[in-house]
């Protein structure tokens, strides 16, 4: 909501890219080996955790920067890159290719590698969509509450603390 539409694009194309370098990694096997490596999955999992906590405790700390400061910042590479890694820290993304997409895989076809690119492929463009719905709902409430310097704070001071409890229930859950 802080960074308006623009912004809001920019990091889902960052998660975009993101998804598609597990698409990417699924399909030629770095994922089972992430999945199948316990040390490699906890490295991943607690490298995502320290990130989210590290973006909680980012916006808890510029809560009381105003909309406008934060729409003038030149942020477009930064929301990209922060939507990329964001993605790409996130075993969960992993998992889920390993576990849902080999369904769908006809290995009498050939290319199996090939087909898993592709309806990995597909699976992250229809998250994208979705991230693309959100963005466009949200700058329309954020034009309604862009006045409210005491709701930018709220907002911005819960959406931290919802990130630094993600990120300690990362870190914390036992997913093995």
């Amino acid at each position: 909501m802080n960074g308006g539409r623009r912004e809001g694009v920019t990091s889902a194309i960052g998660t975009f890219v993101g998804g598609l370098v597990h698409a990417v990694a699924a399909a030629v096997g770095l994922s089972a080996v992430l999945v199948a490596s316990t040390t490699a999955f906890q490295m991943v999992r607690y490298a995502g955790a320290a990130y989210l906590i590290y973006l909680g405790i980012t916006m808890i700390r510029t809560r009381h920067l105003q909309l406008a400061a934060c729409d003038a910042s030149p942020k477009g590479y930064q929301t990209l890159i922060q939507g990329i890694v964001t993605e790409v820290l996130n075993p969960k993304t992993a998992l889920f290719f390993l576990s849902f997409i080999p369904q769908f895989v006809a290995l009498s076809k050939g290319h199996a590698a090939l087909q898993f690119l592709l309806l990995g492929s597909i699976s992250v463009a229809l998250n994208t969509a979705v991230d693309l719905l959100v963005v466009l709902f949200a700058a329309m409430i954020a034009k309604r509450v862009r006045t409210s310097r005491s709701f930018n704070a709220k907002q911005r001071a819960a959406s931290g603390m919802g990130m630094i409890g993600l990120g300690l229930y990362v870190a914390m859950a036992d997913n093995r």
